[in-house]
């Protein structure tokens, strides 16, 4: 069933099941195509559309007007808050129409879904420290009317808080939109596998998985609190508005249980199937999953584009078991694609089609650039190495002129006691060979004490923070000349947006734009590789890409000749060769090549800072990937290689 507002409602949902099936709609619609508009498997009204960007002015929409319309008939309006990496776009959005468009919040009550517990109000790891950074100390909301869970308590009072809290909610008249997240195990707030659908606001236990989620903030999951202050589900179901946002690749599986699954109570987002008024908002990988956008063939009729039609016929040879030049006509018929083979006229057309056009995909180091220009920007110091290695091997071989780009630092995915090895280093080759200078002694002391009196997050003093940075770029240096490079292809621009010394990092600004431009107005390149990965834990490759794509638009704007470009995807994933423009194959020794230059970065080897759900180290990830790459090719009926990269070229 798809639920719809009524139309007596007093308010318009934000998105609703017609509203998502108009590509004209918002600001960034979706770029997905030859789909269909079917959404009938979908519970839960779903909009699709571009990017976080787009996701955030389309919900901002909806909290403006409605603030707007209750501040008109002089009433208060009632907001429920989220935390977390998805809002903050809404946020930063509220804030400039504060700023630019005098959207006022006097009137405005808010109630947060959880905080964790115990939790100072004042830690970097507050969820009330949270809403008053990215939110409440930039607009004029009166600090009466915020409400947030308590985690500094003692135990014994947090059930008595926990009910005050719900009838608080009752007597500003209940919640008129509520914002929501999802994570990786279908919560909402801290309403974890087994939540029920009366429970209220209350302590709860925190799942393994939502802890291993929040690990990279707290610098280790051995430091993430075990329990949080939660809304409950019925709570949140007395909102008379909701709307749930997911982006990223990681959120797909979820999206399409949430949405389309049945309702479980181990996963406690299929509840708000039950809501009249919720819609959830996603962005273009969020929605990979869902049916209209996996296989739109099994609910309609569909518009047959040649891209789709690799898709479908990639999915059939896979679902069937059987290679592309395999596949009969009962295979079609059995799998809702007869209407495809009656477009080409026989099975053995579209075989070919679709075999001859993934074939082209593959381009050996015979095909690949030689004698051009080229810029390959890496977020993190590492990511160049393990995303694309085999191609920046082969690109070296072909005569390149080079230049490895490295956007960040990556000092906070360093460990301390790394630092403490290396200062250990130069300590005792000073007494060997009298090598260090005066102030050695002094800086590591200072380094020592530093350390010493540390705790989880907090923010290292300069001098850890250089020496952090120190040991990746060595490390970024050592892997490239694992690829026939030398510290001369090295840059490290070292973009601002990073340097706060904390997980969470500042916004893209002028000043970082700036020095990507700079650099491309330099080296002119031919040809530029950017990490178009969005599932990395922390949002980093995202506002890397952002610094470059409008880099790019300044130098579009200036009448420029741009660069071509290539997306690869970071540790996470790999593009699905059905998306993947090019398919770069290698061979055993080239991927051991690749792994070596991967061992160079021996602070993240063995245990790294920021794994993900995913432990193992990041070479073991792109082993199996790129053999996984290879491997899919070979279940389709072509060629076998031993290993393969997966790059998109931006149209």
């Amino acid at each position: 069933m798809t639920h719809t507002v009524p139309s007596a409602a007093p308010r318009r949902a934000a998105g609703t099941a017609t509203e998502a099936r108009d590509p004209d709609r918002g600001r960034g619609p979706s770029r997905l195509g030859g789909g269909v508009n079917n959404t009938s498997r979908e519970r839960i009204p779903t909009l699709v559309l571009a990017d976080h960007d787009a996701i955030a002015r389309e919900v901002a929409n909806r909290i403006d007007a409605l603030i707007r319309e209750r501040q008109a008939a002089g009433q208060r309006t009632v907001l429920g808050l989220a935390t977390g990496s998805t809002p903050i776009g809404v946020y930063r959005e509220l804030i400039r129409r504060h700023r630019d468009e005098g959207l006022s919040f006097r009137d405005v009550v808010t109630f947060n879904l959880d905080e964790y517990y115990p939790m100072a109000k004042d830690s970097i790891h507050s969820y009330h420290r949270y809403m008053w950074e990215n939110l409440f100390a930039h607009i004029d909301i009166d600090p009466k009317n915020v409400h947030i869970p308590p985690g500094d308590i003692p135990r014994e009072e947090v059930s008595e808080a926990c009910a005050e809290y719900e009838a608080e909610i009752r007597r500003m008249g209940g919640i008129d939109f509520q914002l929501l997240g999802i994570g990786k195990t279908g919560h909402i707030g801290f309403n974890e596998p087994g939540s029920g659908a009366d429970s209220r606001t209350r302590l709860v236990h925190l799942d393994n998985i939502t802890r291993k989620d929040a690990a990279a903030d707290f610098f280790g999951e051995e430091n993430v609190p075990r329990e949080a202050v939660t809304m409950g589900v019925a709570t949140i179901l007395d909102a008379k508005e909701i709307a749930i946002l997911a982006t990223g690749e990681h959120k797909a599986a979820i999206v399409r249980r949430a949405v389309e699954g049945e309702i479980d109570h181990a996963v406690a987002a299929t509840f708000l199937q039950r809501h009249p008024a919720t819609t959830f908002f996603v962005d273009e990988p969020a929605a990979a999953d869902l049916t209209r956008v996996a296989t739109p063939w099994l609910l309609d009729e569909v518009e047959w584009t040649e891209a789709l039609m690799v898709r479908a016929v990639t999915w059939l040879s896979l679902t069937v078991g059987n290679g592309i030049l395999k596949l009969t006509q009962r295979d079609y018929s059995d799998n809702a694609l007869s209407s495809l083979v009656a477009r080409y006229g026989s099975p053995g057309e579209v075989n070919g089609a679709v075999f001859n056009l993934l074939g082209a995909k593959i381009r050996g180091k015979s095909k690949l650039p030689r004698g051009k220009k080229i810029v390959c920007f890496s977020p993190h110091p590492d990511d160049d190495v393990i995303s694309m290695g085999g191609i920046l091997y082969k690109l070296a071989q072909n005569g390149n002129d080079m230049t490895v780009a490295y956007m960040t630092s990556g000092n906070i995915a360093v460990f301390d006691h790394e630092v403490r090895r290396y200062v250990d280093f130069l300590l005792r080759l000073d007494r060997e060979r009298h090598v260090g200078s005066p102030e050695l002694r002094s800086f590591a002391d200072r380094v020592y004490e530093c350390l010493a009196k540390k705790k989880p997050g907090d923010v290292d003093i300069p001098e850890v923070q250089d020496t952090k940075r120190v040991i990746r770029e060595a490390e970024a240096v050592s892997g490239i000349e694992v690829m026939g490079l030398s510290k001369a292809n090295a840059r490290f621009l070292n973009l601002p947006f990073y340097q706060t010394g904390k997980v969470r990092k500042d916004p893209i600004g002028p000043a970082d734009v700036k020095i990507v431009r700079e650099l491309l107005e330099e080296s002119e390149p031919d040809l530029i590789f950017v990490a178009g990965d969005l599932s990395d834990p922390h949002g980093t490759h995202r506002m890397c890409k952002e610094a470059i794509d409008l880099a790019l638009g300044e130098l579009r704007n200036a009448g420029a000749k741009l660069p071509e470009v290539w997306l690869y995807r970071g540790a996470w994933q790999e593009w699905p060769v059905t998306e993947a423009t090019v398919l770069v194959p290698m061979s055993q020794e080239e991927l051991e090549v690749k792994i070596q230059a991967i061992f160079k970065h021996q602070s993240q080897k063995d245990s790294a800072p920021f794994p993900g759900q995913d432990e193992r180290e990041f070479w073991q990830r792109v082993d199996q990937r790129n053999k996984d790459t290879a491997a899919t090719l070979n279940r389709l009926g072509l060629a076998e290689y031993f290993a393969m990269e997966a790059y998109v070229i931006a149209g």
